[in-house]
């Protein structure tokens, strides 16, 4: 039946926050239980929001009958086990990004995905706020001609992340959680990615942490007609907050050319025949950021699941799905062997080496 509500259950309550207020806001979703390990969490996340139950125990998730999506928010290196055990008790996944934090359990997800029948929707919120919404319009109404060149940037002064404990246990990457905002929006616009070189650097700040992945990533992404995208992130440094927007795209073709701005709600336009515009979408700021300054996002997760809805209702694939998903962490990885080898790095050849040669044919 189209336009009914689904039921939601939710394992991970940090970044958890703004998908219960996403589900508890919107028509299209009911809120049926939520999980986390840290009691004292999922009481604070109790009475914040009213909710009637918890639990500790991500099993109570799986075998509850009444819950048709499990949406994750635990820390990246969970996330392939509690995806797999979504699947195999017969739920719809919503996972926040990077969908893994390496692509070794990639082909295991693929055939329990094809086993259980659902769907993996990874929830690329970037791809939802509202400038990024409007230029992606605006794109594929050809209103840029043809698009040769995307850059897109993540640049933040994120070391109050490095505070959670387990941002500092073995596997986590600035790359996968916090640029691959930029990668996505970049094979987004150049989905045929096939070429990859760059650079890392890890800094002194960065190394007082105890981190060695690099905080600072500079890379150049070629796709099969030579089409060419710039992705650049920068995580421990001051940033100038006057000036300075934490993501940006910037689509450069040959109708005009345009850039949509997070957190500015800014997307400015330069298309063929008119004036160079501005738009601005301030008046919804408090629709995305909900809570405490702009630390939660709720907005664009609302707008994800509200389009994972109309997916469910309309029997379609959402987007990113599974194999986008880790077409992109193929380009990740490759991008991290390209910082040690100082080398470009193909595709393919990181698909071939994970046997995932059918992602490509899927693209």
């Amino acid at each position: 039946m189209a336009d009914r509500k689904y039921k939601l259950g939710v394992i991970g309550l940090g970044e958890g926050r703004s998908i219960i207020s996403a589900a508890m806001q919107s028509e299209r979703w009911e809120l049926t239980n939520v999980c986390d390990l840290n009691e004292d969490l999922c009481k604070e996340r109790i009475e914040e929001f009213g909710l009637l139950r918890y639990t500790t125990h991500y099993d109570d998730l799986l075998s509850d009958p009444d819950i048709e999506v499990i949406a994750i928010y635990t820390p990246d290196q969970l996330h392939g086990r509690h995806i797999k055990q979504a699947l195999e008790a017969g739920k719809h996944v919503i996972v926040t990004k990077p969908l893994l934090h390496s692509l070794e359990d990639a082909s295991s997800l693929l055939l329990a995905s094809k086993a259980a029948g659902k769907l993996v929707f990874v929830g690329q919120s970037t791809r939802f706020f509202e400038p990024m919404i409007h230029q992606r319009r605006d794109f594929l109404a050809g209103r840029h001609g043809e698009v040769d060149t995307v850059e897109t940037y993540y640049i933040s002064d994120s070391r109050w992340f490095l505070q959670r404990d387990w941002s500092l246990q073995k596997g986590f990457s600035w790359l996968h959680n916090f640029m691959s905002h930029a990668v996505d929006l970049a094979r987004w616009y150049i989905p045929c990615i096939e070429e990859v070189f760059g650079y890392g650097h890890s800094s002194k700040v960065n190394q007082e942490y105890g981190l060695t992945c690099p905080d600072t990533l500079r890379f150049l992404l070629k796709d099969e007609v030579g089409r060419i995208a710039q992705v650049s992130g920068s995580y421990t440094k001051p940033t100038l907050r006057q000036v300075d927007s934490g993501i940006g795209c910037t689509l450069r073709g040959s109708k005009g050319t345009s850039r949509a701005l997070y957190s500015k709600l800014l997307y400015h336009t330069h298309f063929a025949g008119e004036e160079p515009t501005t738009h601005s979408f301030e008046e919804k700021r408090s629709y995305y950021f909900r809570f405490e300054g702009e630390s939660h996002h709720a907005g664009e997760y609302q707008n994800y699941i509200e389009y994972f809805a109309d997916c469910l209702d309309q029997g379609v694939t959402p987007m990113p799905d599974l194999n986008e998903g880790i077409h992109t962490l193929a380009i990740m990885a490759a991008m991290e062997r390209s910082i040690q080898t100082r080398q470009p790095v193909l595709i393919d050849d990181i698909l071939q080496e994970y046997s995932l040669q059918e992602i490509r044919r899927s693209r």
